[in-house]
């Protein structure tokens, strides 16, 4: 579905824009593409089993999968980086953050295939960023942001777009309408991290937050990361 002019959100089971299993709501992540001049960059694979599925969704909207030049991940999890292998083979460039792309490198238990009883193929990211990093892709410009806790390769990416500041929040932010956050069995969740990131991140300016799941936040974005910063604050202090 078009969430802005020329960014649209082409895969996710919790809005059931892609199906892996029946009754399966966590399988697959939100993946967004951007529509550029010299082609399209995708932020996140989904797990890899509804590939056709989110190929079709970029169809349906005009646009053709072989013009995705870029994918950048969030994380390592299955459900958003599973699919990475399959469009290293279409000779597409990756970029995350370093301790991401180390763990798709080896496809080990942070990449959380124990979670969908699968199994994590792994495979080389091109680019890797730093904390606070801007690069420049087919025009446009992006800047990570490290936000370890939910995974310890957990990474941001904001960007002006028509005025407004968007940022690709992964599994940072929650599901939930109210303050929540990502899911806490990964084999590298770090609570005292977690809450540091999400102190960062409250402090930034965002008008368009664009999640791993879930509903897109057009409005009442940095309330909402406020919220979810509050309620850690409330239930992981000793």
């Amino acid at each position: 579905m078009q969430l802005l002019h020329n960014i649209f959100q082409v895969s996710g089971d919790l809005v059931g824009l892609t199906v892996d299993e029946p009754g399966a709501i966590w399988n697959d992540c939100n993946s967004y593409v951007i529509r550029l001049e010299e082609g399209l960059l995708l932020f996140d694979t989904g797990c890899g089993d509804t590939l056709d599925q989110l190929f079709a969704n970029i169809r349906y909207w005009g646009m053709d999968p072989a013009d995705i030049r870029y994918v950048f991940l969030t994380h390592a999890h299955y459900d958003h980086a599973g699919g990475g292998h399959l469009l290293k083979d279409l000779r597409i460039q990756f970029v995350s953050g370093n301790e991401t792309a180390d763990a798709v490198g080896k496809g080990d238990k942070r990449c959380c295939g124990y979670l969908y009883h699968k199994v994590f193929t792994p495979f080389d990211v091109d680019t890797v960023l730093n904390d606070g990093q801007k690069i420049v892709v087919l025009g446009l410009e992006i800047e990570a942001r490290l936000m370890p806790g939910h995974s310890m390769g957990c990474t941001i990416y904001s960007f002006v777009w028509e005025g407004k500041k968007v940022v690709i929040s992964g599994d940072v932010i929650g599901t939930k309408l109210s303050g929540d956050f990502g899911w806490s069995g990964s084999i590298d969740f770090c609570r005292t991290k977690y809450l540091d990131s999400l102190t960062q991140m409250a402090d930034l300016e965002i008008d368009y937050m664009l999640p791993g799941h879930g509903m897109v936040y057009f409005s009442g974005a940095k309330r909402r990361v406020e919220e979810v910063l509050n309620t850690a604050l409330m239930e992981w202090r000793q």
